[in-house]
């Protein structure tokens, strides 16, 4: 029961104290005394929760740990210098547990490895309800959700926010469909040739293009069907504030099925690994050890290479004859491009979608004289990567190891190749469907 009145106060309550305090209405302490007096006195101990029930439970601690946060920064002089300083005397339950330790008991309790601030777990994943990824009908993943009412909770109740979070969701749920179908390829002894091989790059590469596509419509939608890029700056940001100095605020930076792709598929640069063990905090456990077993290991590229015998180095000194050799002699080269194609298409999508909702509103602002927001800057990502940096990690991902193969691979053969593979019953190609379940 307290779990649902807590869940409810979160859905309804907290978005009309946040946008009053953003519109002046209240003062910045109204959200932390609603917290203060009516949600945390009634809470159990943490013991008390099952691991469903402490899931639930860090989605809405997560909101209002955000909430109380901002508020605190934003109208407090050096309150950014002194995050934690936010949750002093704010206690919970009977015995006064101080919040932040309440959090971490709960996180804990959650049995995953949550970190001990909101994540993008709790923020996303476990917010938004569960999605389903269907190809021809067929199903490919399910990617579950902790609560079955059907609703989003926000900081704001903006229906922008609810579509931003539904669309973060949609794109990892696609993303675990492609690893699903890659990570058994990185099994010993698998046969980079056979039909079972070939069809699950094919299909792979048919969700990318999906993904893709995902992000383009998205970004052109109108803002009242999107999100307003001055909410995504001035309020939505504003929230993914530090809790205590140097820890990790929620981002779709720390997508995890996004990270494992890269080190399926392989990224060009040296330091990549290091960046992303930056990021382990706010990863849950079997996250990290996924991302870690992949690091350990060569790239499917590699893999796929190795075992026809092709020399990837001397492929990037090739010359037109020997490329179109090389295709004669291995034509399942055409479909692992087209596989490492479409993963930089997509990821150049999603560096389009920062562009258009973060980094080309902020440089308007900057020639305008407006300036950066104090409190969370908008010249970077709430994990501190920078336009150029994301920029960097495109390139690096359209320069794959199959790169020199453009100039044989034309994308009418490509396109060609990867729609023979994945049909449906009638011949036409798959529509991929990716749905929330009722």
């Amino acid at each position: 029961m307290v779990l649902q009145q807590v869940g409810a106060w979160v859905l309804e309550e907290l978005p009309r104290l946040n946008l009053a305090i953003l519109r002046d209405e209240l003062p910045p302490g109204a959200m932390r005394e609603a917290v203060r007096t009516v949600v945390l006195p009634r809470l159990p101990l943490p013991g008390r929760w099952t691991p469903a029930e402490a899931r639930q439970m860090l989605v809405n601690l997560g909101f209002i740990g955000a909430s109380v946060a901002r508020h605190y920064q934003e109208r407090t002089p050096g309150g950014k210098e002194t995050p934690e300083v936010a949750f002093q005397d704010l206690e919970v339950g009977a015995e006064g547990t101080p919040f932040r330790a309440y959090f971490a008991a709960v996180a804990d309790r959650t049995g995953t490895g949550h970190d001990h601030r909101d994540s993008y777990a709790s923020l996303v994943r476990w917010n938004v309800g569960t999605i389903e990824v269907r190809l021809g009908g067929e199903l490919l993943t399910v990617l579950p959700g902790e609560f079955g009412d059907g609703r989003i909770r926000s900081y704001t109740g903006s229906g922008g926010e609810e579509r931003f979070f539904t669309l973060v969701k949609k794109g990892e749920a696609i993303e675990l469909a492609v690893n699903d179908l890659l990570e058994p390829l990185t099994a010993s002894g698998t046969q980079f040739c056979s039909e079972e091989a070939l069809s699950r790059v094919r299909t792979a590469v048919r969700l990318l293009q999906a993904l893709r596509q995902m992000f383009v419509d998205f970004a052109s939608l109108p803002p009242d069907r999107s999100m307003p890029p001055e909410h995504f700056l001035d309020v939505f940001r504003q929230f993914a504030v530090h809790w205590t100095p140097g820890d990790i605020p929620p981002s779709g930076a720390l997508d995890p099925e996004a990270l494992k792709r890269d080190f399926l598929l392989g990224i060009a640069i040296d330091d990549y690994d290091r960046h992303v063990r930056r990021l382990f905090p706010g990863l849950l456990t079997r996250e990290r050890e996924a991302l870690e077993t992949l690091m350990a290991r060569p790239t499917l590229p590699q893999q796929m290479a190795a075992s026809l015998g092709v020399d990837l180095d001397a492929l990037r000194h090739a010359g037109p004859a020997e490329v179109r050799r090389l295709l004669s002699g291995h034509p399942v080269l055409v479909d692992w491009y087209a596989l490492l194609a479409a993963h930089a298409r997509a990821a150049g999508a999603h560096l389009m979608l920062s562009k258009r909702f973060l980094f080309n509103p902020q440089h308007r602002r900057d020639a305008e004289g407006i300036g950066d927001r104090p409190l969370v800057s908008n010249r970077s990502g709430t994990t501190g990567m920078t336009e150029t940096f994301l920029e960097r990690l495109t390139r690096a991902r359209r320069e794959h190891v199959l790169a020199p193969l453009r100039r044989a691979v034309s994308a009418e053969t490509a396109n060609s190749t990867i729609a023979g593979g994945v049909r449906s019953r009638t011949g036409r190609a798959a529509p991929v469907e990716v749905l929330p379940v009722s």
